[in-house]
C-alpha cells in the first residue's frame, strides 16, 4: 500500500495557518474541533510547506519559555526543516522515516505542492489492515492445501 492509497480512503484535506498565526489561535485549531496533532504552516494558502507545528512543538516550547509561549507566533515555534512524503511512498517507507526521525506527522507533497498529510496513526490503522488482508489469504492457503 501507498500513502496515496491513505489518502483515497482518508482525502487529503491539510489544515493549515500562516507563520504568522498567534500560538494561542494554532492550539485553538489544534484543540479542535475535531482535535488534530499538527497544522501545516504554509505562507501560501496552503500550496507550499514552510513548516509544521505540533502539539510536540507547543510542549517543548512551554517547557523552556512557560506562559511567554502565548506571546509567540507560530514562526516562533514551528519546525522549519520539514520531513515530506511523496504519494509513491510505501506505508513500510514512511513508517521506517517517522521511526528514523521521531515524528508523528508527514506532510504528503507532489511537485514541491502539498497534496495531503498522514499521521502516524493512518499509517499504522492501513498497515494493520494490511496485515489482515496476508494472515486471511495464508490461512486460506494452508486451509486449502490440507
Amino acid at each position: 500500500m501507498k500513502v496515496a492509497d491513505i489518502l483515497k480512503i482518508k482525502g487529503d484535506a491539510v489544515r493549515t495557518v500562516p507563520s504568522r498565526t498567534p500560538v494561542p489561535e494554532a492550539v485553538r485549531l489544534l484543540a479542535g474541533p475535531p482535535p488534530i496533532g499538527a497544522l501545516v504552516v504554509s505562507d501560501d494558502e496552503g500550496r507550499t510547506v514552510h513548516g509544521i507545528i505540533s502539539e510536540r512543538d507547543l510542549v517543548r516550547r512551554l517547557g523552556t519559555d512557560g506562559t511567554r509561549l502565548l506571546e509567540l507566533t507560530v514562526a516562533d515555534v514551528m519546525t522549519r526543516h520539514v520531513v515530506t512524503c511523496t504519494l509513491d511512498n510505501t506505508l513500510d517507507e514512511v513508517m521506517a522515516e517517522m521511526t528514523r526521525r521521531r515524528h508523528r506527522h508527514l506532510p504528503v507533497v507532489r511537485n514541491d505542492r502539498l497534496v495531503g498529510l498522514v499521521s502516524i496513526g493512518d499509517v499504522v490503522r492501513h498497515r494493520l489492515a494490511e496485515m489482515r488482508t496476508e494472515t486471511g489469504v495464508l490461512r486460506d492457503i494452508y486451509l486449502a492445501s490440507h
